[in-house]
Protein backbone atom coordinates (compact mmCIF):
# COMPACT_ATOMS: atom_id res chain seq x y z
CA UNK A 1 0.00 0.00 0.00
CA UNK A 2 1.53 3.68 -0.58
CA UNK A 3 2.14 6.06 2.05
CA UNK A 4 -0.67 8.35 2.52
CA UNK A 5 0.41 11.70 1.79
CA UNK A 6 -1.89 13.77 4.21
CA UNK A 7 -0.83 11.78 7.08
CA UNK A 8 2.56 10.59 6.21
CA UNK A 9 1.64 6.98 7.85
CA UNK A 10 2.82 3.61 5.99
CA UNK A 11 0.50 0.57 6.91
CA UNK A 12 1.81 -3.05 6.30
CA UNK A 13 -0.25 -5.64 5.07
CA UNK A 14 0.33 -9.35 5.45
CA UNK A 15 -1.10 -11.00 1.83
CA UNK A 16 -0.53 -14.98 2.84
CA UNK A 17 -3.66 -17.32 2.88
CA UNK A 18 -4.23 -20.22 5.75
CA UNK A 19 -4.47 -22.45 2.64
CA UNK A 20 -1.51 -21.73 0.99
CA UNK A 21 0.92 -22.40 4.19
CA UNK A 22 -1.86 -25.90 4.56
CA UNK A 23 -0.07 -27.24 1.34
CA UNK A 24 3.66 -26.27 2.54
CA UNK A 25 3.16 -27.76 5.81
CA UNK A 26 1.72 -30.91 4.30
CA UNK A 27 4.53 -31.48 1.19
CA UNK A 28 7.32 -30.74 4.08
CA UNK A 29 5.88 -33.37 6.66
CA UNK A 30 5.54 -36.04 4.02
CA UNK A 31 9.07 -35.55 2.04
CA UNK A 32 10.45 -35.16 5.83
CA UNK A 33 8.79 -38.71 6.88
CA UNK A 34 10.73 -40.28 3.67
CA UNK A 35 13.74 -37.98 4.00
CA UNK A 36 14.21 -38.80 8.00
CA UNK A 37 13.65 -35.48 9.10
CA UNK A 38 16.24 -33.53 7.05
CA UNK A 39 13.82 -32.12 4.89
CA UNK A 40 12.31 -30.02 8.37
CA UNK A 41 15.56 -27.74 7.52
CA UNK A 42 13.97 -26.93 3.70
CA UNK A 43 10.58 -26.45 4.91
CA UNK A 44 11.43 -24.16 8.02
CA UNK A 45 12.95 -22.50 5.09
CA UNK A 46 10.25 -22.21 2.99
CA UNK A 47 8.02 -21.16 5.86
CA UNK A 48 10.24 -18.36 6.44
CA UNK A 49 9.65 -16.90 2.84
CA UNK A 50 6.15 -17.23 2.79
CA UNK A 51 5.79 -15.22 6.00
CA UNK A 52 8.65 -12.66 4.53
CA UNK A 53 7.42 -12.41 0.98
CA UNK A 54 4.15 -11.96 1.94
CA UNK A 55 4.52 -8.90 4.64
CA UNK A 56 4.22 -5.72 2.88
CA UNK A 57 5.96 -2.49 4.42
CA UNK A 58 4.41 0.86 2.28
CA UNK A 59 3.81 -1.62 -0.77
CA UNK A 60 7.06 -3.70 -0.57
CA UNK A 61 7.97 -7.14 0.67
CA UNK A 62 10.66 -8.09 3.06
CA UNK A 63 12.72 -10.57 1.61
CA UNK A 64 14.68 -14.03 3.40
CA UNK A 65 18.02 -14.82 1.90
CA UNK A 66 18.70 -17.76 3.97
CA UNK A 67 19.09 -20.93 3.02
CA UNK A 68 18.13 -24.74 3.74
CA UNK A 69 21.79 -25.66 3.84
CA UNK A 70 22.90 -22.91 6.12
CA UNK A 71 20.07 -24.10 9.02
CA UNK A 72 21.45 -28.06 8.24
CA UNK A 73 24.80 -26.40 9.14
CA UNK A 74 24.28 -24.75 11.93
CA UNK A 75 22.24 -27.72 13.49
CA UNK A 76 25.29 -30.13 12.83
CA UNK A 77 27.60 -27.50 14.35
CA UNK A 78 24.95 -27.58 17.44
CA UNK A 79 25.04 -31.38 17.87
CA UNK A 80 28.57 -31.06 18.11
CA UNK A 81 28.14 -28.36 20.91
CA UNK A 82 25.58 -30.77 22.71
CA UNK A 83 28.01 -34.34 22.47
CA UNK A 84 29.46 -33.84 25.57
CA UNK A 85 26.71 -32.94 27.63
CA UNK A 86 25.02 -36.44 26.22
CA UNK A 87 27.52 -37.61 27.79
CA UNK A 88 27.31 -35.94 31.01
CA UNK A 89 23.67 -37.24 30.90
CA UNK A 90 24.54 -40.83 30.73
CA UNK A 91 27.41 -40.31 33.08
CA UNK A 92 24.55 -39.16 35.67
CA UNK A 93 22.55 -42.39 34.53
CA UNK A 94 25.04 -44.18 36.09
CA UNK A 95 25.42 -42.89 39.54
CA UNK A 96 23.69 -43.14 42.44
CA UNK A 97 19.39 -41.25 42.89
CA UNK A 98 20.86 -38.57 44.75
CA UNK A 99 24.03 -37.37 42.52
CA UNK A 100 21.83 -37.93 39.40
CA UNK A 101 18.91 -35.14 40.52
CA UNK A 102 21.82 -32.67 41.44
CA UNK A 103 23.26 -33.60 38.48
CA UNK A 104 20.24 -33.30 36.22
CA UNK A 105 19.17 -30.13 38.54
CA UNK A 106 21.62 -28.08 37.04
CA UNK A 107 21.70 -29.51 33.85
CA UNK A 108 18.44 -28.30 33.13
CA UNK A 109 19.56 -24.95 35.05
CA UNK A 110 22.46 -24.69 32.58
CA UNK A 111 20.12 -25.31 29.51
CA UNK A 112 17.82 -22.88 30.52
CA UNK A 113 20.75 -20.31 30.83
CA UNK A 114 22.07 -21.45 26.97
CA UNK A 115 18.47 -21.40 25.87
CA UNK A 116 18.99 -17.11 26.46
CA UNK A 117 22.17 -17.35 24.40
CA UNK A 118 20.51 -19.55 21.48
CA UNK A 119 17.50 -17.18 21.03
CA UNK A 120 19.80 -13.97 20.98
CA UNK A 121 21.86 -15.83 18.20
CA UNK A 122 18.81 -17.15 16.51
CA UNK A 123 17.40 -13.82 16.65
CA UNK A 124 20.64 -12.48 15.20
CA UNK A 125 20.80 -15.13 12.42
CA UNK A 126 17.29 -14.35 10.98
CA UNK A 127 17.53 -10.80 11.45
CA UNK A 128 21.24 -10.39 9.25
CA UNK A 129 18.82 -12.54 6.46
CA UNK A 130 15.88 -10.52 6.61
CA UNK A 131 16.21 -7.42 3.73
CA UNK A 132 13.77 -4.65 2.61
CA UNK A 133 14.27 -2.48 0.23
CA UNK A 134 17.26 -3.71 -0.56
CA UNK A 135 18.73 -2.60 3.10
CA UNK A 136 19.55 -5.48 5.80
CA UNK A 137 18.42 -5.82 9.31
CA UNK A 138 21.12 -6.72 11.67
CA UNK A 139 21.54 -6.96 15.63
CA UNK A 140 24.82 -5.78 17.45
CA UNK A 141 24.72 -6.77 21.45
CA UNK A 142 26.32 -9.71 23.10
CA UNK A 143 24.56 -12.69 23.44
CA UNK A 144 26.18 -14.00 26.51
CA UNK A 145 24.86 -10.66 28.21
CA UNK A 146 21.41 -11.27 27.20
CA UNK A 147 21.65 -14.90 28.61
CA UNK A 148 22.94 -13.30 31.57
CA UNK A 149 20.52 -10.62 31.97
CA UNK A 150 17.82 -13.33 31.30
CA UNK A 151 18.83 -15.72 34.01
CA UNK A 152 18.95 -13.29 36.81
CA UNK A 153 15.86 -11.69 35.56
CA UNK A 154 14.38 -15.28 35.90
CA UNK A 155 15.29 -15.81 38.75
CA UNK A 156 13.75 -12.90 40.63
CA UNK A 157 10.53 -13.16 38.91
CA UNK A 158 10.30 -16.61 40.45
CA UNK A 159 11.89 -15.29 43.55
CA UNK A 160 9.07 -13.00 43.56
CA UNK A 161 6.55 -15.27 42.94
CA UNK A 162 5.76 -13.45 39.44
CA UNK A 163 6.11 -9.64 41.01
CA UNK A 164 9.37 -8.93 38.83
CA UNK A 165 7.70 -9.67 35.31
CA UNK A 166 7.15 -6.04 34.37
CA UNK A 167 10.53 -5.24 35.56
CA UNK A 168 12.25 -8.38 33.09
CA UNK A 169 10.17 -7.75 30.23
CA UNK A 170 11.08 -4.22 30.12
CA UNK A 171 14.72 -4.97 30.47
CA UNK A 172 14.66 -7.97 28.04
CA UNK A 173 12.93 -6.22 25.03
CA UNK A 174 15.45 -2.90 25.72
CA UNK A 175 18.38 -4.75 25.21
CA UNK A 176 17.14 -6.46 22.20
CA UNK A 177 15.47 -3.63 20.51
CA UNK A 178 18.35 -0.67 21.33
CA UNK A 179 20.35 -3.48 19.31
CA UNK A 180 18.73 -3.63 16.47
CA UNK A 181 19.60 -1.97 13.31
CA UNK A 182 18.04 -1.53 9.69
CA UNK A 183 20.90 -0.69 7.79
CA UNK A 184 22.80 2.08 9.43
CA UNK A 185 19.98 3.30 11.47
CA UNK A 186 19.65 1.93 14.44
CA UNK A 187 16.49 0.81 16.68
CA UNK A 188 15.19 2.91 19.45
CA UNK A 189 13.28 1.41 22.69
CA UNK A 190 11.41 4.11 24.41
CA UNK A 191 9.25 1.51 26.62
CA UNK A 192 9.79 0.94 30.30
CA UNK A 193 7.96 -1.37 32.67
CA UNK A 194 5.47 1.19 33.38
CA UNK A 195 3.65 0.65 30.02
CA UNK A 196 2.98 -3.02 31.17
CA UNK A 197 2.78 -2.57 34.95
CA UNK A 198 -1.38 -1.42 35.01
CA UNK A 199 -2.86 -4.42 33.52
CA UNK A 200 -0.05 -6.50 34.65
CA UNK A 201 -0.49 -6.62 38.49
CA UNK A 202 -4.44 -5.63 37.88
CA UNK A 203 -4.82 -9.25 36.64
CA UNK A 204 -2.18 -10.03 39.04
CA UNK A 205 -3.62 -9.25 42.34
CA UNK A 206 -6.99 -10.06 41.01
CA UNK A 207 -6.17 -13.61 40.55
CA UNK A 208 -4.40 -13.73 43.78
CA UNK A 209 -7.30 -12.21 45.30
CA UNK A 210 -10.03 -14.44 43.95
CA UNK A 211 -7.51 -17.65 44.54
CA UNK A 212 -6.65 -16.87 48.32
CA UNK A 213 -10.04 -16.07 49.11
CA UNK A 214 -11.39 -19.61 47.80
CA UNK A 215 -8.90 -21.70 49.34
CA UNK A 216 -9.44 -20.18 52.63
CA UNK A 217 -12.64 -20.54 52.40
CA UNK A 218 -11.96 -23.96 51.28
CA UNK A 219 -10.49 -24.71 54.24
CA UNK A 220 -12.93 -23.57 56.51
CA UNK A 221 -15.80 -25.72 54.64
CA UNK A 222 -14.11 -28.56 54.81
CA UNK A 223 -12.14 -28.71 57.98
CA UNK A 224 -10.13 -31.70 57.28
CA UNK A 225 -12.15 -33.17 54.69
CA UNK A 226 -11.49 -34.11 51.13
CA UNK A 227 -13.12 -31.61 48.51
CA UNK A 228 -16.25 -33.62 47.39
CA UNK A 229 -19.51 -32.81 45.64
CA UNK A 230 -20.68 -32.69 49.25
CA UNK A 231 -18.90 -29.52 49.59
CA UNK A 232 -19.44 -27.91 46.68
CA UNK A 233 -23.45 -28.00 47.57
CA UNK A 234 -22.68 -26.92 51.07
CA UNK A 235 -20.19 -23.83 49.73
CA UNK A 236 -21.30 -23.01 46.39
CA UNK A 237 -18.97 -19.53 46.98
CA UNK A 238 -15.92 -21.97 47.35
CA UNK A 239 -16.40 -23.55 43.75
CA UNK A 240 -17.29 -19.88 41.80
CA UNK A 241 -14.48 -18.39 43.67
CA UNK A 242 -11.69 -21.13 42.68
CA UNK A 243 -13.49 -21.93 39.04
CA UNK A 244 -13.81 -18.40 38.75
CA UNK A 245 -10.00 -17.93 39.32
CA UNK A 246 -8.98 -20.00 36.95
CA UNK A 247 -11.16 -18.60 34.02
CA UNK A 248 -9.64 -15.35 34.57
CA UNK A 249 -6.28 -16.42 34.58
CA UNK A 250 -7.39 -17.66 31.19
CA UNK A 251 -8.61 -14.51 29.92
CA UNK A 252 -5.68 -12.41 31.44
CA UNK A 253 -3.63 -14.52 29.28
CA UNK A 254 -5.15 -12.86 26.24
CA UNK A 255 -5.66 -9.86 27.71
CA UNK A 256 -1.97 -9.18 28.91
CA UNK A 257 -0.19 -10.58 25.65
CA UNK A 258 -2.57 -8.52 23.92
CA UNK A 259 -1.64 -5.30 25.93
CA UNK A 260 1.91 -6.44 26.22
CA UNK A 261 2.78 -6.83 21.98
CA UNK A 262 0.92 -3.56 21.63
CA UNK A 263 2.14 -1.26 24.01
CA UNK A 264 5.88 -3.02 23.74
CA UNK A 265 6.08 -2.34 19.77
CA UNK A 266 4.04 0.61 19.71
CA UNK A 267 7.58 2.28 21.69
CA UNK A 268 9.76 1.32 19.05
CA UNK A 269 10.84 3.76 16.42
CA UNK A 270 14.20 3.40 13.77
CA UNK A 271 15.24 7.57 13.56
CA UNK A 272 11.93 9.70 12.69
CA UNK A 273 10.02 7.06 12.14
CA UNK A 274 7.43 5.52 14.32
CA UNK A 275 5.89 2.28 15.06
CA UNK A 276 2.15 2.35 16.41
CA UNK A 277 0.90 -1.30 17.06
CA UNK A 278 -2.58 -2.63 17.86
CA UNK A 279 -3.13 -6.25 18.80
CA UNK A 280 -6.49 -7.65 20.29
CA UNK A 281 -6.92 -9.19 22.99
CA UNK A 282 -10.35 -10.79 21.44
CA UNK A 283 -8.79 -11.98 18.24
CA UNK A 284 -6.25 -14.02 20.82
CA UNK A 285 -9.13 -15.74 21.81
CA UNK A 286 -10.72 -16.47 18.55
CA UNK A 287 -7.85 -18.24 18.22
CA UNK A 288 -7.62 -20.14 20.56
CA UNK A 289 -11.37 -21.06 20.18
CA UNK A 290 -10.70 -22.19 16.97
CA UNK A 291 -7.87 -24.42 17.43
CA UNK A 292 -9.73 -26.20 20.34
CA UNK A 293 -12.43 -27.01 17.74
CA UNK A 294 -10.62 -28.28 15.05
CA UNK A 295 -8.32 -30.10 17.62
CA UNK A 296 -11.16 -31.72 18.66
CA UNK A 297 -13.05 -32.32 15.00
CA UNK A 298 -9.39 -34.01 14.28
CA UNK A 299 -8.98 -35.82 17.15
CA UNK A 300 -12.26 -37.81 16.79
CA UNK A 301 -11.58 -37.96 12.83
CA UNK A 302 -8.10 -40.03 13.94
CA UNK A 303 -10.40 -42.16 16.47
CA UNK A 304 -12.70 -43.07 14.01
CA UNK A 305 -9.69 -44.17 11.41
CA UNK A 306 -7.63 -45.96 13.92
CA UNK A 307 -11.10 -48.02 14.85
CA UNK A 308 -11.39 -48.70 11.14
CA UNK A 309 -7.82 -49.77 10.47
CA UNK A 310 -7.02 -50.91 13.32
CA UNK A 311 -10.27 -51.87 15.07
CA UNK A 312 -9.95 -56.13 14.79
CA UNK A 313 -6.25 -55.60 15.73
CA UNK A 314 -7.00 -53.92 19.06
CA UNK A 315 -10.06 -55.27 19.84
CA UNK A 316 -8.67 -57.95 21.78
CA UNK A 317 -6.16 -55.64 23.75
CA UNK A 318 -9.17 -53.35 24.47
CA UNK A 319 -11.78 -56.08 25.79
CA UNK A 320 -8.78 -57.47 28.30
CA UNK A 321 -9.07 -57.02 32.07
CA UNK A 322 -4.59 -56.82 32.29
CA UNK A 323 -3.45 -56.71 28.81
CA UNK A 324 0.61 -57.35 28.78
CA UNK A 325 3.93 -56.49 27.03
CA UNK A 326 3.59 -60.09 25.26
CA UNK A 327 0.42 -59.62 24.23
CA UNK A 328 1.31 -56.01 22.38
CA UNK A 329 3.75 -57.69 20.91
CA UNK A 330 1.81 -60.13 18.93
CA UNK A 331 0.18 -57.26 16.68
CA UNK A 332 3.14 -57.76 14.59
CA UNK A 333 5.31 -55.21 12.62
CA UNK A 334 2.43 -54.59 9.88
CA UNK A 335 0.20 -53.32 12.54
CA UNK A 336 3.02 -51.19 14.73
CA UNK A 337 4.07 -49.54 11.39
CA UNK A 338 0.28 -48.85 10.53
CA UNK A 339 -0.33 -47.59 14.02
CA UNK A 340 3.13 -45.87 13.87
CA UNK A 341 2.07 -43.90 10.71
CA UNK A 342 -0.89 -43.12 12.13
CA UNK A 343 0.57 -41.31 15.48
CA UNK A 344 3.08 -39.47 12.81
CA UNK A 345 -0.04 -38.22 11.11
CA UNK A 346 -1.87 -37.25 14.71
CA UNK A 347 1.17 -35.58 16.00
CA UNK A 348 2.10 -33.26 12.38
CA UNK A 349 -1.57 -32.33 12.28
CA UNK A 350 -0.65 -30.75 15.97
CA UNK A 351 2.01 -28.79 15.00
CA UNK A 352 -0.32 -27.84 11.39
CA UNK A 353 -2.89 -26.58 13.59
CA UNK A 354 -0.48 -24.78 15.93
CA UNK A 355 1.00 -22.94 12.91
CA UNK A 356 -1.85 -22.09 10.60
CA UNK A 357 -3.95 -21.08 13.55
CA UNK A 358 -1.77 -19.15 15.98
CA UNK A 359 2.08 -18.80 14.01
CA UNK A 360 0.30 -17.62 10.87
CA UNK A 361 -3.25 -15.71 12.63
CA UNK A 362 -0.55 -14.12 15.38
CA UNK A 363 1.95 -12.85 12.66
CA UNK A 364 -1.12 -11.54 10.62
CA UNK A 365 -2.62 -9.45 13.92
CA UNK A 366 0.67 -7.40 14.17
CA UNK A 367 1.59 -6.97 10.66
CA UNK A 368 -2.56 -5.78 9.82
CA UNK A 369 -2.28 -4.01 13.17
CA UNK A 370 0.98 -1.72 12.57
CA UNK A 371 1.15 1.64 11.35
CA UNK A 372 4.39 3.47 10.95
CA UNK A 373 4.56 7.46 10.93
CA UNK A 374 7.43 9.37 9.08
CA UNK A 375 8.18 6.24 7.17
CA UNK A 376 10.01 8.67 4.85
CA UNK A 377 12.32 8.87 7.23
CA UNK A 378 13.51 5.30 6.55
CA UNK A 379 14.02 5.74 2.55
CA UNK A 380 17.63 7.79 3.58
CA UNK A 381 19.23 4.59 5.57
CA UNK A 382 22.08 3.49 3.96
CA UNK A 383 22.82 0.01 3.36
CA UNK A 384 24.79 -1.68 5.96
CA UNK A 385 25.87 -4.94 7.98
CA UNK A 386 27.00 -8.74 6.78
CA UNK A 387 25.24 -12.50 7.66
CA UNK A 388 25.69 -13.54 11.29
CA UNK A 389 27.44 -17.14 11.85
CA UNK A 390 25.15 -19.52 11.27
CA UNK A 391 26.19 -21.67 14.42
CA UNK A 392 23.56 -19.58 16.68
CA UNK A 393 20.70 -20.50 14.84
CA UNK A 394 21.64 -24.06 14.69
CA UNK A 395 21.30 -23.41 18.83
CA UNK A 396 18.15 -22.10 18.57
CA UNK A 397 16.47 -25.21 16.72
CA UNK A 398 18.18 -27.26 18.68
CA UNK A 399 17.15 -25.96 22.10
CA UNK A 400 13.62 -24.98 20.48
CA UNK A 401 13.85 -21.60 21.05
CA UNK A 402 12.88 -18.54 18.71
CA UNK A 403 10.62 -18.02 16.16
CA UNK A 404 10.40 -19.27 12.57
Amino acid sequence: MATNPFSNQATVSFLGTRWRMFWILVLGYILSLFTLGIYRFWLVTKKRRFYWSNTLIDGEALEYTGTAVQLLVGFLIAIGVFLPLYGFFFFLSTQNPQAAMYGYTGAAIFLFFLSGYAAYRGRRFLLSRTIWRGIRFSQSGNAWSYAFRRFFWSVLTLATLGLAYPFMAASLWRYRYNNTWFGDRKCTFNGSWKHIAGPYYFSYFVFVGLLVSGLYLLDEATQGRPFDSQTINEAPLVFGLLSGSILFLVFSYFFLRSRITSRMLSTLSIGKAEFRVRVKARSLIGQQIAYFVFLILTAFLFLLLVGYVMGDVLEPLLNSQQAELSDVLQLGWYNFIIFGLIYLAFMANLALLSELIFGLGFWRLVARGTVISNEQDLRTIRANGEESPLAGEGLADALNVGAY
